[in-house]
């Protein structure tokens, strides 16, 4: 849109199953480097690809056969409960017909809180994810009282280096579910949330 003589806005509109979080940063970057390339009558300063998405997609689906596919789907079948419902309360009955209404809250963590849940995690031996979820698992089994908690957390989906600088959609929703039976200490939380999601990072 030329808004002035000299100030102009690009509008780009990428559907989903293109792109994710990552690839929007990497396009941003890239354009912004040709940008200034072009400006400055230089040549483009990106370097070649390793490889394109389409490369990445056609591996991913000849790797996903057989019994690569059937060790994947034997270990969620047994970790993952198909008939498990979440049953939290609500103000307000849910709606007969699931719609896309809703809305987000979004809540920072002060950076004292931030240092002191990073520390909890490396005294522990965990990630800061770790400590996060097992709080979030303690709050649904507070509101619901299930045991048992599945959470899908979103992954970047990217496990080489060499996917870094592409764009595509590499996102994917990973469910960990978390046994919070036997009355677990936090840190004892903790460490089945950690172990939990380090076999689903690993599936």
């Amino acid at each position: 849109f030329r808004l002035a003589a000299e100030e102009h806005v690009l509008l780009l509109s990428l559907h989903h199953i293109i792109t994710d979080g990552w690839s929007m940063g990497v396009l941003v970057r890239e354009v912004s480097e040709l940008y200034a390339a072009f400006v400055a009558g230089r040549p483009s300063p990106l370097p070649a690809l390793p490889l394109q998405y389409a490369s990445f997609a056609s591996w991913q689906r000849q790797w996903l056969q057989g019994e690569a596919l059937d060790t994947q789907l034997s270990y969620w079948r047994q970790r993952l409960d198909p008939n498990a419902v979440l049953q939290l309360p609500g103000d307000r009955p849910r709606p007969a017909t699931s719609s896309a209404r809703g809305a987000r809250h979004t809540v920072f963590l002060p950076a004292q809180l931030a240092e002191s849940l990073k520390d909890l995690g490396a005294n522990e031996g965990r990630t800061l994810f770790s400590v996060l979820l097992a709080a979030f698992n303690v709050l649904l089994h507070r509101y619901c009282g299930h045991d048992d908690v599945t959470v899908g957390t979103p992954i970047a989906g990217r496990n080489r280096a060499d996917l870094e600088g592409l764009i595509g959609l590499f996102v994917n929703t990973l469910a960990v579910r978390t046994d919070l039976s036997g009355d677990p200490t936090f840190q004892q939380l903790v460490g089945r949330v950690h172990e939990t999601a380090l076999g689903a990072f690993a599936h």
